[in-house]
C-alpha cells in the first residue's frame, strides 16, 4: 500500500481500522521533510499491511498542535490506538525497517498496563 494523505476528518477512522499507523507529518517547504518523503513511500510498499500516512502541517494544522509538533518532519507510529513512537528528524530507510520491526514485536497488553500505571501514579 502507498502512503495516504491523512487530514482532520479522515484521522480518526484511519487509527480505528488499522492495527499499525506510521505518520509523516511534514510540509511542502521542509527540505529535510524532501529527503524523508521517498525513504517513507519507498518503504511503505514493502508494508502493505501497515497504514502509512503523510499528514501536511500546513493544511491540518489543528492535527500538528493535537500531537505537539514542534519540528519536521515528525514521524510517529501508533499501534492499537497508542502512540509507541515519536522522534522529529530524517529516519534512514534501515532505521525504519527496524522501527516497524521493534514496533511489531511490542507486547502491548504490557504496553497498556504502563501506561495505566503511570495514569494511576499520576492521579
Amino acid at each position: 500500500m502507498a502512503t495516504i494523505d491523512l487530514t482532520t476528518d479522515t484521522f480518526d477512522d484511519t487509527v480505528q481500522d488499522n492495527d499499525i499507523v506510521l505518520l509523516d507529518f511534514w510540509a511542502e517547504w521542509c527540505g529535510p521533510c524532501r529527503t524523508f518523503g521517498p525513504i517513507f513511500e519507498k518503504v511503505s510498499e514493502r508494508y502493505p499491511d501497515l497504514t502509512f500516512a503523510k499528514i501536511d502541517t500546513d493544511a491540518e494544522q489543528a492535527l500538528g498542535a493535537a500531537f505537539n509538533v514542534r519540528s519536521i518532519p515528525t514521524l510517529m507510529v501508533i499501534r492499537e490506538g497508542v502512540v509507541v513512537f515519536s522522534q522529529a528528524g530524517v529516519l534512514p530507510e534501515a532505521a525504519l525497517e527496524d522501527l516497524i520491526g521493534q514496533v511489531r514485536d511490542l507486547d502491548m497488553d504490557e504496553v497498556t498496563a504502563q501506561i495505566e500505571e503511570q495514569a494511576a501514579q499520576a492521579s
